[in-house]
């Protein structure tokens, strides 16, 4: 078992996963979390930009969240459930404080209960509930400022974030808002390269607990 450091010591990937590993123990029995550490993995990411955190997992056909999985009489090691990884964001990491980083752990958590039940995940009506279980966000803090902010031009509201170039970025004007059915129009942030629009590449994830976008295709 790893002994965890301080949370205000930590200064390494190995400390960051020591930390949290026990935290998540802390969590499992606290909480009443039905989870199996001994099928999952932890690793830190030097490389996310928008996730504070992620489980990866093997994509399972036909797994619904809500139909227990029958692990017998899928393909996996003796009937158990396959193994999956929590990917801690180093920078995510240094942006939150205690609380919010335990907070951070539990959203992971249910993400891993789910899938050892279930067999997949997702931030449905179930997470939901489970997340008020934990006193958790459905959708974790943005630690990295957008590249891109798209805006409804009725009212104003924000439609949509983006961190790296998609086709979004390029055919806004394809676009309009679901509150207000309006033209979207685009805030470009940060240096540019040379070109109209910053167009740095940066890693994003459709499953990174950001906020659900608000608009829609023409």
């Amino acid at each position: 078992m790893d002994e965890a450091p301080p949370f205000e010591t930590i200064s390494d990937h190995e400390e960051l996963i020591a930390w949290s590993r026990s935290y998540a123990r802390d969590a499992r029995r606290e909480w009443g979390l039905d989870t199996r550490f001994d099928l999952v993995e932890w690793e830190v990411s030097t490389r996310a930009k928008r996730r504070a955190a992620a489980v990866k997992r093997p994509v399972i056909d036909g797994a619904t969240v809500g139909e227990p999985m029958d692990w017998e009489a899928n393909p996996g090691p003796d009937g158990r459930p396959p193994e999956c990884t929590v990917s801690l964001t180093w920078t995510a990491f240094e942006a939150f404080d205690r609380a919010e980083w335990q907070s951070t752990l539990r959203h992971e958590l249910i993400h891993v209960e789910q899938f050892q039940r279930y067999g997949t995940t997702g931030h449905g009506a179930a997470f939901r509930e489970r997340a008020e279980a934990l006193d958790t966000e459905v959708h974790c803090r943005t630690f990295a400022d957008p590249k891109w902010t798209f805006r409804c031009t009725d009212c104003g509201g924000v439609t949509a974030h983006r961190y790296r170039e998609c086709k979004l970025v390029r055919e806004y004007e394809q676009y309009r808002s679901n509150c207000c059915e309006a033209p979207i129009e685009r805030e470009s942030h940060g240096e540019g390269d040379g070109a109209t629009d910053d167009v740095a590449a940066v890693e994003a994830d459709a499953a990174d607990g950001t906020a659900a976008d608000d608009y829609r295709r023409n």
